[in-house]
């Protein structure tokens, strides 16, 4: 296996090779191996472990393995204790969710301090098999059908090509030990019983259903493609004009399409509209009907259909950074703002401003109609929905793209481009680094 793990990582990911990674390690069989295969395989690893004290013992038991491994395999080892529980309560999420929100915001926080390239995470194939199995048994479109990406953002999985038995049985020739989760027997989750009693019953009616799965997979994705492609030429047709907070289709344009009931289920999925039936009965209704999401309203007006922020949340939609603030959570993500001395190595997610340009209070709000800025490297203004334009964004993308302002200035749109007014010089006294992470 391990030959065939560096064969996948020089010909699929080969950007591994020369970057600094965290490996996210449990001290269960699939870390374990990932950690021993990459170890093996000479990348530049750390490994980062989260202590959930969510089994009393247990936990400290798999903490106490995780450092001994990194000791004995010479690596860094980073380890954190969360009181999950606690948190769960807190912010009203199930015990799961608390991990996983813990978990990833620890690896982001991490990656920023310690500049990490990317987090590897242990999912291999059987993963990819139950999280279909989950999504096709709650209801899911084709999004849901398509698996476990490989790589999301900096989050990469290097073992989805490869079988949970195959790391068991490398584990085993390799005398590798690892720590089992006693949680994991349980059939309590619908992961486990997918694990231990559907699956199983699965292979053993086709021994080739895991491979045939994974074709399976690849087709689903390329068909995902193909429907992006087409969706996209859909909205240049039917949309006729969108802001931060209303978008306009043209019903004829709709009603014209083929298969409409797909195509409004994959336009309108973004505003949480899940039923292409309803909005296909709503283009037939009369002006002044509408449909409501968690987030949206979906108005017939006349000829359009209007899809419109929802009240509640438009309340929510321009936060204020007041001087002293450091640190902003949004629903997906955190924006941070900290005073540095010098320009490092940053992306697209971190910018870095002379301070003394500033006047407090920050606003942090969606991009409207008539805005404009100076992009960083230009000489002169250009309107916004041009920028987006030459940026090639979809609608859903623009709609979500947010803008740190000073006074009625752009100075970030973020994750996309400094303006040039903000930017450090040799003159900058006091340097601010702002960071975006999702």
């Amino acid at each position: 296996m391990q030959n065939a793990f560096i064969n996948h990582i020089n010909n699929q990911l080969p950007f591994l090779k020369n970057g600094r990674l965290l490996i996210a390690i449990s001290g269960g069989l699939d870390s374990v191996v990932l950690t021993h295969l990459c170890h093996k395989a000479g990348l530049n690893v750390a490994l980062a472990h989260c202590n959930f004290n969510l089994r009393p013992g247990d936990c400290d038991e798999d903490e106490d393995f995780v450092v001994h491994l990194a000791d004995t395999l010479d690596v860094e080892v980073f380890v954190q204790r969360f009181e999950t529980s606690t948190y769960a309560d807190e912010h009203k999420l199930s015990t799961q969710m608390a991990a996983r929100e813990l978990r990833y915001n620890w690896f982001n926080d991490l990656q920023t301090l310690l500049k990490f390239d990317y987090v590897l995470t242990a999912h291999h194939a059987d993963d990819a098999l139950e999280t279909f199995l989950i999504n096709l048994s709650r209801g899911t479109g084709l999004d849901g059908l398509t698996g476990i990406p490989e790589i999301n953002n900096s989050i990469v999985r290097p073992l989805l090509p490869f079988s949970r038995s195959e790391l068991e049985n490398y584990a085993n020739s390799q005398d590798i030990e690892w720590r089992e989760d006693g949680s994991n027997a349980s059939t309590k989750y619908l992961r486990n019983k997918l694990r231990h009693d559907i699956i199983p019953q699965l292979k053993a009616v086709n021994p080739q259903f895991l491979n045939n799965f994974e074709n399976t997979l690849q087709h689903l994705k390329a068909s995902q493609s193909i429907i992006n492609e087409s969706i996209e030429a859909v909205l240049k047709e039917a949309v006729l004009f969108s802001d931060a907070t209303s978008t306009r289709y043209d019903i004829a344009v709709l009603q014209r399409l083929k298969a409409s009931e797909a195509y409004l289920y994959e336009l309108f999925k973004g505003y949480g509209f899940n039923s292409g039936t309803a909005i296909l009965e709503l283009m037939s209704a009369q002006s002044g009907k509408y449909l409501l999401s968690a987030t949206h309203m979906l108005l017939k007006n006349r000829s359009e259909l209007v899809v419109t922020v929802k009240k509640e949340a438009l309340e929510n939609d321009s936060i204020i950074i007041a001087p002293n603030v450091n640190s902003v959570r949004l629903n997906d993500g955190e924006l941070t703002i900290t005073e540095v001395d010098s320009i490092s190595e940053h992306d697209t997610y971190s910018v870095f401003v002379d301070k003394d340009k500033l006047a407090f209070p920050l606003v942090l709000r969606h991009w409207e109609k008539g805005d404009i800025f100076y992009p960083l490297g230009m000489t002169g203004k250009k309107k916004l929905s041009k920028f987006f334009k030459d940026e090639k964004l979809s609608l859903i993308e623009k709609s979500n793209c947010r803008l740190l302002c000073t006074d009625s200035a752009i100075v970030w749109v973020v994750g996309k481009r400094l303006d040039n007014r903000f930017k450090v010089t040799h003159n900058t006294q006091s340097i601010l680094k702002i960071t975006y992470k999702k």
